[in-house]
């Protein structure tokens, strides 16, 4: 059965939940929700008109950073975060931003560098998990 999946721009307050489902289930609600939310570019991947993955985006000059990228569950590894990941790089590109970047969870570094984004020496711990800052170049 084809599903008809539709990508678009959100409010931020709709990201919360599958933020809060996929990433941290175990912390309160209000752990996911970040300062600046509302100066971000919130997009939504829809699979029959329901809202099955998440990311937002913020950017400084030319530098755009991703964050808090998620899919429900029962919907991941069957591409929808590639499409959604394929449309944020392309809006950046059509934005003219020359960096796209995001704090990756380790265990994701494989599926960002199917994409060309490159590792840095940047690493840190959040919450017990590893993170390394991942980095695509564009329109360079």
């Amino acid at each position: 059965m084809m599903h008809k999946v539709r990508i678009q721009q959100i409010s931020f307050d709709l990201t919360w939940r599958i933020r809060h489902e996929v990433m941290y289930p175990n912390l309160p609600f209000d752990s996911i929700k970040l300062d600046n939310d509302k100066e971000g570019t919130h997009f939504g991947l829809y699979i029959d008109n329901k809202l099955t993955a998440v990311v937002s985006l913020f950017h400084k000059n030319d530098s755009y950073q991703f964050r808090k990228f998620a899919t429900i569950v029962a919907a991941q590894g069957k591409g929808f975060g590639t499409q959604l990941l394929e449309h944020i790089i392309s809006y950046v590109k059509n934005a003219g931003g020359k960096k796209l970047w995001c704090n990756a969870r380790v265990s994701a570094t494989g599926f960002y560098s199917k994409f060309g984004f490159a590792t840095t020496r940047q690493t840190s711990v959040s919450n017990g998990i590893d993170f390394v800052i991942m980095e695509l170049q564009l329109n360079n």
